[in-house]
């Protein structure tokens, strides 16, 4: 109120503006209950030209606790190792952990190679105590889930 131009009213409005923004910016404990819900963490990779793994890792509560990005691929492919994947998982603590990465092509049917992996990758999982909740595959076009699929 200090500025010259800048009554009460405006104050609070800009105030109240900035409060919103540090709710909405600021939440960290987004918990994950259906596979649209991953969306918002991994939408910068939609739309890329090569293929970006990523693992969200989460708390007991299911609530996100990390979000990285494992490995960058090529236009169709990507070389996916469980001990790229689960080294940040256990760095974090994490309970569990959601794949995802995108298909540039804009089609999100899993592969026989996206299956085969997901598979290696529970079993991994398995072994580490680390439990795999869902392997999604995203475009610009859309998103598919393995959990939904019957795969995980």
């Amino acid at each position: 109120m200090e500025i010259d131009g800048i009554g009460e009213t405006k104050a609070c409005q800009i105030l109240a503006s900035f409060e919103l923004a540090r709710r909405y910016f600021g939440k960290k404990d987004v918990r994950i209950t259906f596979p649209s819900d991953v969306l918002p963490f991994v939408r910068d990779i939609s739309d890329k030209r090569q293929e970006h793994f990523v693992c969200l890792a989460l708390n007991g509560a299911n609530e996100v606790i990390g979000n990285r990005v494992v490995t960058v691929g090529l236009l169709n492919s990507n070389q996916v190792h469980p001990r790229e994947v689960f080294s940040d998982a256990i760095v974090d603590r994490a309970a569990s952990i959601i794949l995802v990465h995108n298909h540039p092509s804009g089609d999100t049917e899993p592969s026989q190679e996206d299956i085969a992996i997901t598979k290696r990758l529970v079993e991994a999982g398995e072994l580490l105590g680390i439990k795999i909740h869902d392997h999604v595959i995203v475009s610009k076009k859309g998103y598919t889930s393995m959990k939904e699929r019957g795969v995980i």
